[in-house]
């Protein structure tokens, strides 16, 4: 995702596709083979396994006529209004400042919904959304790679006991590179998958052709009598025909990067036709050939000479797929650290001309050990399909809950036009939900159990940060008191003091503690506070806003946007009205390091309280995140209980 995108998207709503208003820019071709390559990487992949699981998988369905029709039916209809209708045609109209995705669908709405009724709420939603994604983020490689290698073992099934072997080389080598950057092979993405979903589309058009009438598919009549024929057999199924748009979020993750209507060209346009003519001849290639080719309707679809290269286009588009998901988990891991809601991670850029190519190490080997052990453990991508879903379709339920807000609250949509749609949207991704839920025990605990350990961990970080902010303000001296009888009796020296603080009032612990033991004061001392807003970018003309306390002090904010990454020593270049421009060779930075004391404070359980403490030794250090240089830097520490 991020680090995989090029630098093409919008700059402001009056050029593009940002904002609310009419768009203005025109999809290119360049932005639509993007968007092909790195968005639909996950629902692309869907035709290796989804078709195959709802005959299959774990709830086996008859193989006849009346039940492929079904199934199709449900597919092409789920698209149409899981992916077509909600996604590209209502939510990706909720940009803020032109990005997307959970968190800044979260940002926006709290942002803008200032009761406290909702905002606790609509957090928590937020937050649980994002834990579900890493679930999502550790099982999309490991089926994606394990279905496309299985391949092999339909050209030769002499080759079976190399699948294994092959797909976790294929994953060690998609994770180690990630360090390295991708922006030399990102280019190549659009034209290999571009590339895949021609030949995907071309096969199943050939199967349509030989069985024409299978395209009564198309008409809902099929999937209404699925339902009333064998009512608990299509529940069941929903849990794997909810596999063919797993990967509908990407679509709004990604606005920002491509543009609104690049997305919806090339989902319009070339993905969901290429999608539709390949399940479609999946189906037909069962009516003619029954059970025999139902242990893999996609590489059965092609000729015996054709299916080794197929095995190989798949792979590559099934290493696509996971390199989005990956670079996405980077990416939402950032913005999660902007927002408060995870400690400082050290996040490395591989690109010294495009920002948005980062790499978090710790995320991507806990996701490569993560995935290496879900493929030695599931050994199959059918036995993965029991635990993939679960994730997509929660994450999709509350999407639909945000959505209620932002219809409600934001967009003030009449109750008789908003009501039918959300109902509409509940019923579907409700279906989904309690369908995915009888997984739970072949393999659907496994996202879960994820999702609430990273719920966990998001929301004492982000619960714990309050506290120590409050016992620290708590014990806080007003400035005007401390200028006043600081300036009287202290030492001034040459330079310029920077404390660093996480509030924008009161004296910070550094400067208390510095004054305490070396009972000095730097002639030009900067109470500095770094501050993320809810919007994506801070334009560098109201980043700063300085407050002069007197006698020397100065009260500075910086503000950046949460998918910016704050530079300190670049800002502070162009902060004027204090003086003399800074010198980094005459500045010394002071932060403040607590260690926590777990005490029976009512502010969290002793348990989450040694969770924080923890997370909060292993966070990376304001020095390097905050980009100072090393060797301007004094560290004082201080204890407090939580």
């Amino acid at each position: 995702m991020a680090d995989l995108l090029p630098n093409t998207a919008p700059s402001s709503p009056d050029e593009g596709e940002g904002g609310h208003g009419h768009v203005r820019q025109k999809a290119t071709l360049k932005l639509v083979v993007g968007a092909i390559g790195i968005v639909f990487g996950d629902i692309g992949t869907s035709p290796l396994y989804a078709f195959r699981e709802t005959f299959a998988g774990h709830h086996h369905l008859d193989l006849d006529p009346d039940h492929i029709l079904g199934v199709i039916s449900l597919m092409f209809w789920s698209m149409m209004l899981v992916v077509t209708l909600k996604y590209v045609s209502i939510i990706m109209r909720a940009d803020n400042k032109g990005e997307g995705g959970s968190l800044a669908l979260l940002a926006l709405i709290n942002g803008q919904t200032k009761t406290q009724r909702w905002s606790r709420g609509i957090v928590l939603l937020g937050v649980f959304a994002t834990a579900l994604f890493y679930g999502d983020s550790m099982i999309t490689p490991a089926v994606s790679v394990l279905s496309a290698v299985e391949g092999i073992a339909v050209y030769n099934p002499n080759l079976a006991p190399m699948i294994l072997p092959v797909a976790i080389l294929i994953l060690l080598g998609l994770f180690w590179i990630q360090g390295l950057g991708t922006n030399k092979v990102a280019s190549l993405f659009g034209p290999i998958m571009l590339a895949y979903f021609v030949t995907i589309a071309t096969l199943g058009l050939i199967s349509i052709f030989q069985t024409p009438g299978i395209l009564f598919a198309l008409n809902p009549y099929w999937a209404f009598m699925f339902f009333v024929t064998d009512p608990l057999p299509a529940f069941l199924a929903l849990g794997s025909v909810v596999l063919a748009v797993t990967g509908a979020e990407a679509l709004y993750a990604d606005m920002g990067h491509f543009g609104r209507s690049p997305i919806r060209v090339s989902w319009l346009a070339f993905v969901l036709p290429a999608l539709m003519l390949n399940y479609m001849g999946q189906g037909a290639l069962l009516f003619r050939e029954g059970a025999p080719a139902l242990d893999s309707p996609f590489y059965n679809l092609a000729p015996q000479w054709g299916q080794l290269p197929l095995v190989i286009l798949a792979t590559m588009a099934a290493i696509i797929a996971s390199q989005a998901v990956i670079s996405g988990a980077f990416s939402v891991t950032q913005q999660a650290i902007q927002l408060g809601f995870m400690p400082r991670l050290r996040i490395s850029h591989t690109s010294a001309s495009a920002a948005g190519q980062i790499y978090i190490p710790l995320i991507n080997w806990g996701l490569m050990t993560m995935v290496i052990l879900l493929v030695l453990v599931f050994r199959t991508s059918s036995n993965l399909t029991a635990a993939y879903g679960i994730a997509v379709t929660g994450a999709m339920f509350i999407d639909n809950l945000l959505l209620t807000v932002l219809l409600y609250r934001l967009w003030h949509w009449k109750w008789y036009y908003a009501a039918p749609l959300l109902a509409v949207f509940f019923l579907v991704d409700g279906a989904y939900l309690a369908a995915n839920l009888t997984k739970v025990p072949d393999g659907g605990w496994f996202p879960l159990l994820i999702g609430f350990i990273v719920f966990t961990l998001l929301t004492t970080w982000s619960r714990g940060r309050r506290l120590v902010q409050d016992r620290l303000r708590e014990a806080a001296m007003p400035i005007p008191v401390f200028v006043a009888s600081a300036a009287n009796s202290a030492v001034r020296v040459p330079g310029t003091a920077v404390f660093m603080t996480s509030t924008p009032d009161g004296v910070p612990h550094a400067l208390l503690h510095n004054l305490k033991h070396n009972k000095v004061l730097h002639e030009r001392v900067i109470l500095l506070t770094v501050k993320i807003k809810d919007v994506p970018v801070v334009e560098d003309e109201g980043r700063a806003k300085l407050e002069d306390l007197g006698r020397g002090f100065f009260r500075l904010v910086l503000q950046y946007g949460f998918m910016q990454e704050p530079d300190v020593p670049a800002a502070l270049k162009n902060v004027t009205g204090c003086g003399q421009a800074f010198k980094m060779m005459d500045t010394s930075f002071f932060l403040a390091r607590q260690t926590l004391l777990p005490s029976a404070k009512p502010g969290m359980p002793l348990w989450r309280e040694k969770i924080f403490a923890w997370m909060l030794r292993n966070a990376e250090s304001a020095m390097e995140f905050f980009r100072l240089p090393t060797n301007r830097v004094v560290e004082l520490g201080s204890q407090v209980e939580i």
